[in-house]
């Protein structure tokens, strides 16, 4: 999941590339499984680790479930984000698929009827047990489709979280070192532009700015507001401390030129593929960019934790939900316990993939231990704030496009946090009232 986080209108319409897997026989909601059937939807490429882990996981399924036919069907994050709702209401859907966690996604399709209920299959195979508590907040949803209580909608199986990857190259060059709080992160960015770098690859066209602009609200923030933002315990100020000085830091991050002229134009694939080439010393984005940065970059680079809060942005990964219109509810909730198997946690903890149920001895790459061992410690000082768009349906693209303003100069901060309280509020009495 890429949401602030990571159509179609029909299904038709959607871009699809289907991968007929071979047909195998037998499954769990008959003896044989002959004629039965289960498709499965992700979005995850092949060569990151969950891409890896959900293959692995497709070749058990059919060995234990011969003469089920498997199709897999691979969408883009976008496409289903924004048509998952018109997809679901119908009659062909998929048995199970990876979804966006948190109230304006799984927990809108939950309370819309749209996912099935798996709380017994959860206690039936031992997911209560499995997954932390923390990381079954975005598992669980009430009525009104709020994270944190309720049935289980959903079920994660790798973690994630939002860090600074850097190249270490450029950092000696420079003649800086890692940051460890907000000043000297300003600080080693001041020199950089004073060396005719710009320090941020960054896009304001998709989700990477939004996040940049929650990590500098959760530096003036404590749990307490990360319980209002997003569970709704207390009314947030929008124009208080913690938004009002996030805002503003973005906004003469801007200015001082941290992040590219053009950033409001850039996607988050313009913005990768930049610091991957070497042409940005940083990039503050997802431990989903891990395998990819892995593969591709030819300098020496790391990653350290956004200086100046211990609440960072993350969370449990997607969940693999399955349709309440899914003819296979059985077969699906095999498949997805399948993919918490030690196994597959393994694939994902040794290719960079954050592994909730792994066993992390197996770990070898010291890149990929300090990228498991920065989520290890985040959990472990509770400091998971989940993402900026989650509380409300439809705020990703409403915090994307303040960020626009922000990076045009459109609109003042004050503007911009207004914009989004407006929005932020309507949502919210729709979910508390509706």
């Amino acid at each position: 999941m890429k949401n602030l986080s990571r159509r179609a209108g029909l299904v038709a319409t959607l871009a699809i590339v289907p991968l007929a897997l071979a047909s195998c026989s037998g499954g769990s909601d008959s003896a044989s499984g002959d004629g039965e059937s289960l498709t499965v939807w992700h979005f995850e490429s092949d060569t990151s680790a969950m891409g890896q882990a959900w293959d692995a996981a497709i070749k058990i399924f059919k060995d234990e479930h011969p003469g089920v036919d498997v199709v897999v069907e691979n969408q883009t994050f976008e496409a289903i984000q924004k048509n998952a709702k018109i997809v679901l209401t119908g009659d062909d859907v998929p048995d199970v698929m990876e979804y966006n966690k948190g109230n304006a996604t799984a927990g809108q399709l939950a309370s819309q009827g749209l996912l099935a209920d798996l709380t017994d299959y959860a206690e039936e195979f031992g997911w209560d047990d499995t997954l932390s508590s923390s990381l079954q907040t975005t598992a669980k949803y009430d009525e009104a489709g709020l994270m944190g209580s309720g049935d289980w909608y959903g079920v994660p199986n790798y973690g994630e979280y939002v860090s600074v990857f850097y190249n270490k190259d450029m950092f000696a060059a420079a003649g800086v070192e890692v940051p460890t709080t907000l000043a000297e992160f300003e600080t080693v960015m001041d020199t950089f532009v004073a060396q005719g770098i710009t320090p941020l690859a960054e896009a304001g066209a998709e989700y990477p700015l939004g996040q940049l602009w929650y990590d500098l609200v959760l530096a003036n923030a404590d749990r307490g507001f990360v319980d209002d933002y997003q569970l709704f315990a207390n009314d947030v100020d929008f124009h208080g401390p913690e938004m009002t000085a996030g805002t503003e830091t973005l906004a003469k991050w801007i200015d001082k030129g941290y992040v590219a002229s053009d950033v409001a134009g850039l996607t988050a694939e313009d913005m990768g593929t930049s610091f991957i080439s070497g042409t940005y010393p940083m990039m503050v984005s997802g431990s989903w960019w891990f395998g990819r940065l892995a593969d591709e970059i030819q300098y020496d680079w790391g990653q350290f934790k956004f200086p100046g809060s211990d609440l960072q942005i993350g969370s449990s990964g997607n969940l693999w939900v399955v349709p309440e219109n899914s003819a296979n509810k059985d077969l699906a909730a095999d498949f997805i316990d399948i993919t918490l198997r030690p196994e597959v946690q393994n694939i994902l903890g040794e290719k960079g993939g954050l592994p909730v149920a792994g066993d992390p001895s197996v770990i070898s790459d010291p890149k990929t231990q300090a990228l498991t061992e920065g989520f290890n410690d985040i959990i472990a000082a509770d400091g998971l704030a989940f993402y900026p768009d989650w509380p409300v349906a439809g705020f990703y693209d409403v915090v994307a496009s303040g960020m626009q303003s922000l990076a045009n100069q459109s609109k003042s901060p004050a503007e911009v946090l207004s914009d989004l309280e407006s929005a932020y509020a309507e949502g919210r009495a729709d979910l508390l009232e509706g």
